[in-house]
């Protein structure tokens, strides 16, 4: 199962061609490009399923998909699976289906505005969506006394930094966090995208203005001190550039360990390898030091030679 997701070159070049763009500056919607309905359910990936109804502070109700534990696998943890900024929840699917057979149950959110989910999204406000799943997490009885761990891909995973960022005692109930092509600037990933296309090469710079840039995740990244932190990004993403991942990772404070992978944005756990990456994490977050493949990138600082 492969997350299909409407990138922002793509959204941005058709923006950029519309006159109506010049006149929506600042406008956080430009961030997220949701599609309504729901296409095919969990049944296809022959997982076990539920829905559920979530219901923000302010009355919006979300649509959220629960994947338990493969039956007769013992429960390992807790997944909350914040995905990126285009499609539902189905097309996001296969960043999280596998992970029930290891024992790891999952929770998935559509945010207002995507899938079923009622609303428009807009931030600040998809910050209470986050806010809606982890009230979920705290209430619900199979989560209690597990560890809990945070996978977000791309604009979820911005989210996700900046709304912890803010929230430490939220951050606190997770024992580790796991990124996937996180964009580390909302409005230079706009500027590249629309940098690619002779069409909107000349109005890069005017048009990346519009993208709100005051919540992106290399401005909140450094208050993340805890809990330990995994950063994916594929060195051929062509929407969410390498450096990105390798900017957040630099800010971040330790433990933190970056793993590049090969492959699109944020495909990365359509590779089994990258999927036994993320579970040896998950079973010992504090100790584990990447599999650098791809590239020698230390992860901690190397001790000093004896003198």
């Amino acid at each position: 199962m492969k997350p299909t997701t409407r990138t922002f070159s793509e959204r941005l070049r058709a923006l950029a061609l519309a006159s109506t763009l010049l006149l929506v500056s600042g406008c956080s919607s430009l961030l997220f490009y949701p599609e309504p309905g729901q296409p095919f359910t969990p049944e296809r990936a022959k997982i076990a399923w539920r829905d559920l109804t979530l219901t923000t502070t302010d009355g919006v109700r979300l649509h959220a998909w629960w994947l338990p534990a493969k039956a007769g696998v013992a429960v390992k943890g807790t997944v909350l699976h914040l995905h990126g900024n285009g499609g539902n929840l189905a097309g996001h699917l296969g960043g999280s289906y596998w992970l029930p057979e290891q024992g790891y149950q999952v929770l998935m959110v559509d945010y207002r505005g995507y899938g079923l989910s009622q609303g428009t999204p807009s931030l600040p406000a998809v910050y209470q969506d986050i806010a809606a799943a982890l009230d979920w997490l705290d209430r619900a009885p199979e989560v209690q006394g597990k560890p809990r761990y945070l996978l977000g891909q791309s604009l979820g995973g911005a989210m996700a930094i900046h709304y912890l960022a803010a929230h430490p005692e939220q951050r606190q109930r997770f024992s580790a966090l796991v990124f996937d092509g996180v964009p580390a600037s909302y409005r230079d990933v706009g500027r590249y995208a629309l940098g690619t296309s002779w069409l909107t090469w000349p109005l890069q710079v005017p048009l990346a203005w519009l993208v709100p840039d005051g919540d992106s995740a290399i401005r909140s990244i450094e208050r993340l001190d805890s809990p330990p932190k995994l950063f994916f990004h594929s060195i051929d993403d062509n929407l969410v550039p390498l450096d990105n991942g390798i900017r957040l990772y630099q800010h971040a404070p330790p433990p933190r360990v970056l793993q590049l992978t090969r492959g699109g944005h944020v495909q990365t756990f359509a590779d089994p390898n990258w999927r036994e990456v993320m579970l040896r994490f998950l079973d010992d977050p504090n100790r584990f030091n990447g599999l650098r493949r791809l590239a020698e990138v230390p992860n901690y600082p190397e001790p000093k030679s004896p003198q």
